[in-house]
């Protein structure tokens, strides 16, 4: 039986390590990016008997891969992400790791270190009993999950350079301990509106990109209108549009020569990353007296497992919570095609994630760990 008290420890331990992604860094983050963190990891993994290879994501923020040979020609898989939201508006210390009220605080303590600790706990006891996986294992600790999630595409395809064929993958989030088996995808644009600054005094020699933005923000409502009374083909239900950031203006007595747009679209099965993004640019370009010009943030494909795939069933089976598609995306965007099971797990509440209070029941982690016991048949 799988030692709570050691989870509990290394859980500890990782949200000692400050791991805040760069774009969310800031005077309380510590450490800025993922490399020290990596680093460590990196380094347990070899310590309980991996293969160990790391790949720059951007330069520093590199994915580190874990590989332990096992007894059979099934594979295995976890991907779970390195990089933690922000901590500016967290009360007390982000990053004690504080055990108290059978919870385990901090940043990351439930998105996602929570499923890194139990995978380390369940390795390390592997290794002290010296009994061999009855499975080939790969652990993939990536990378800018929280900001682009281009973490994951790199390792996508480091998977397929190695050749490896998966068999079942969990991509870890917090998800009660049941069974997510599909999410939306997501296109994030920032459209910048370009005019011509002149005195507010004589507003007739100047081209305001704030007052142009109107009628492109309406359009983009009209669209999410149009979005959300289309039927849904699956669980995912309809897509979304929504405008998240304005920004413009110089002084209040500049007529403003810039304003930037960013929108966020939520996309449902069946909808393409680079054509949802290119429709949203044509509106606002067909709607705008200026000219637009689009910055890509990212583009993530919708990912959908169907409920009735064996792994979904079995967590289903263990947990006795029905599968369930989340509204959030994750890094299983990049992973449709690469096991013939990917299902996203782990335990605690995505509510509790990126809060200014984050935390992990210790009675969900037990819970996880004995999924993980039973999917690893150990």
């Amino acid at each position: 039986m799988i030692a709570t008290h050691r989870i509990v420890e290394w859980l500890t331990r990782l949200v000692q390590i400050p791991s805040v992604g760069p774009a969310n860094a800031g005077p309380r983050s510590g450490t800025c990016s993922e490399a020290r963190y990596a680093e460590q990891v990196a380094g347990w993994f070899a310590q309980l008997g991996a293969a160990v290879e790391a790949e720059d994501v951007y330069p520093g923020r590199p994915n580190i891969y874990g590989v332990w040979s096992g007894t059979s020609d099934r594979w295995l898989a976890v991907d779970v992400h390195l990089d933690t939201v922000g901590v500016e508006t967290m009360i007390g210390d982000p990053f004690d790791g504080r055990v108290a009220d059978g919870r385990v605080y901090g940043r990351g303590s439930v998105d996602t270190k929570a499923s890194l600790a139990i995978v380390l706990t369940l390795l390390e006891s592997v290794r002290e009993q010296g009994i061999p996986l009855p499975f080939n294992l790969v652990v993939c600790a990536t990378s800018d999950e929280e900001t682009g999630a281009h973490g994951a595409a790199v390792c996508r395809d480091w998977v397929r350079r190695q050749g490896l064929k998966l068999d079942q993958l969990i991509v870890a989030e917090p998800t009660l301990c049941g069974a997510v088996h599909g999410h939306k995808g997501s296109v994030g644009l920032v459209l910048e509106i370009s005019g011509t600054a002149a005195h507010s005094a004589r507003p007739e020699l100047g081209q305001n990109a704030i007052t142009a933005a109107v009628p492109v923000i309406s359009a983009l409502m009209n669209e999410h209108q149009r979005l959300i009374a289309t039927p849904p083909t699956s669980k995912l239900g309809p897509g979304t549009l929504s405008v998240t950031m304005i920004r413009g203006g110089q002084a209040h007595n500049i007529i403003p020569d810039r304003c930037t747009i960013n929108v966020d679209r939520r996309l449902t099965a069946g909808e393409d990353p680079p054509v949802e993004g290119e429709r949203i640019i044509e509106i606002a370009q067909r709607h705008c007296p200026l000219p637009v010009t689009a910055q890509w943030l990212h583009q993530l494909h919708p990912f959908y497992q169907p409920p009735d795939s064996p792994l979904v069933e079995q967590i289903t089976a263990w947990s006795g919570r029905a599968p369930t598609v989340a509204p959030y995306a994750s890094n299983a965007w990049a992973y449709g095609d690469l096991a013939q099971d990917v299902v996203l797990f782990g335990p605690g509440s995505i509510d509790q994630a990126h809060r200014d209070v984050e935390w992990v029941a210790i009675s969900e982690l037990e819970q996880a760990a004995r999924f993980y016991q039973r999917w690893w048949g150990i």
